[in-house]
């Protein structure tokens, strides 16, 4: 286990934004909004903020005032932050990004979950926060292979290395598929898990209550993700190869296809900055660029395409689930209760897919109750 700092080389740098320089921009419909995919005034507009006033060296400073490491686990070297609290009665909270997501998912969160008191909160309120990143994403590196159930065995390893005999785990999207797997690998040492998707637990036409206003809503959004929505997790789980050719070597490609989907998730109006800081949205961005990653995290689409729709195997792992209303798609507790042992069920007012970029204040309130009881 070694200590990893972010220092990316001028040259890097200096190659994107030749390339920002050098776009080959394409046509558009005027007005056509973002009715068919990210509009090209406000994709040129971006483009000339992240080209002309975006500082990486700002972002890459505020990132590492987080201590970060690479440790090998099943042949691949995986990165991640550890923060332990000052607070002798600390529990271990694992938390987990998803796609197009990183470790800019959380940056809000670690200190008001690790100092509490410095931020307002109350001492027994504190954890030491471990996120990694997901083999095949951002600065763990490009990986062939991985699935989320080989990431959930990764996990398991990496808790016992930095010697948490008991924590507690958090996932979101890919993150939340993860730390489910995780309940079912490690449920000795795994006591609790808060999730913010249940892809399982979604309703369809045959298994809606239609006479329930609540799973109409749900039914309706399920059905704008598969067939409105859902190009590109198609695209991603049969051809994520020849993807991944356009979004490593174009950065307004990279860009736009993460993008999007900051627009289609978010609890956001007009633009994804109604919902998520911009600065943090490119520097989730640049994570995917610099590192290559755009094809090796689509792959887990691909690996986990077979089993779509299926199951997951049965869990008495306590779950705390926290339905966010602007999300990809929302489960339903009835459907989720079949093999899910939940012990708190949380609707929020507002919230899309990437909880805890969106609303820090929410997933930070909501993690301490939800984990409170399960502290001895």
């Amino acid at each position: 286990m070694t200590r990893f700092r972010i220092d990316i080389p001028q040259e890097q740098l200096d190659d994107l934004n030749r390339r920002l320089d050098a776009t080959r921009w394409t046509d558009a419909d005027p007005d056509a909004g973002w009715r068919q995919g990210i509009p090209i005034e406000y994709t040129r507009e971006l483009v000339d903020y992240w080209r002309n006033t975006y500082d990486w060296r700002a972002q890459e400073a505020r990132l590492n005032s987080f201590p970060q490491f690479r440790t090998e686990i099943d042949g691949h070297n995986l990165h991640f932050i550890h923060v332990r609290s000052a607070e002798p009665g600390a529990v271990a909270l694992l938390l987990t990004h998803g796609w197009p997501g990183s470790i800019v998912e959380f940056l809000e969160v670690i200190g008001p979950l690790t100092d509490p008191v410095a931020h307002g909160g109350k001492a027994e309120d504190a954890f030491h926060v471990v996120v990694p990143t997901i083999p095949g994403y951002g600065f763990s590196g490009p990986a062939v292979g991985w699935s989320t159930v080989r990431a959930a065995k990764a996990w398991a390893e990496l808790m016992h290395r930095l010697g948490y005999d008991r924590y507690v785990a958090h996932g979101e999207d890919t993150g939340a598929a993860i730390t489910r797997q995780l309940a079912v690998i490690d449920a000795e040492h795994l006591v609790a898990m808060h999730l913010t998707m249940i892809a399982s637990a979604t309703v369809t036409p045959e298994t809606a209550d239609l006479d329930n206003p609540a799973e109409r809503r749900a039914l309706e959004l399920a059905q704008r993700a598969q067939y409105e929505l859902g190009a590109y997790a198609m695209l991603q789980a049969s051809r994520p190869q020849t993807l991944s050719y356009a979004l490593a070597d174009s950065p307004v490609g990279q860009l736009a296809w993460i993008v999007e989907r900051f627009k289609d998730w978010t609890d956001s109006a007009d633009a994804p900055e109604d919902a998520v800081d911009r600065d943090a949205m490119l520097t989730n961005v640049m994570i995917y660029w610099l590192n290559a990653t755009a094809g090796s995290s689509a792959r887990y689409y691909y690996e986990g395409a077979a089993t779509w729709g299926a199951p997951e195997p049965d869990t008495d792992v306590p779950v705390a689930v926290a339905v966010m209303p602007h999300d990809l798609g929302i489960p339903v507790r009835r459907i989720a209760e079949r093999n899910h042992n939940i012990v708190r069920w949380t609707e929020f007012e507002r919230g899309g897919h990437f909880a805890a970029m969106e609303e820090p204040d929410l997933v930070i309130d909501d993690l301490r109750e939800s984990f409170r009881e399960y502290r001895d």
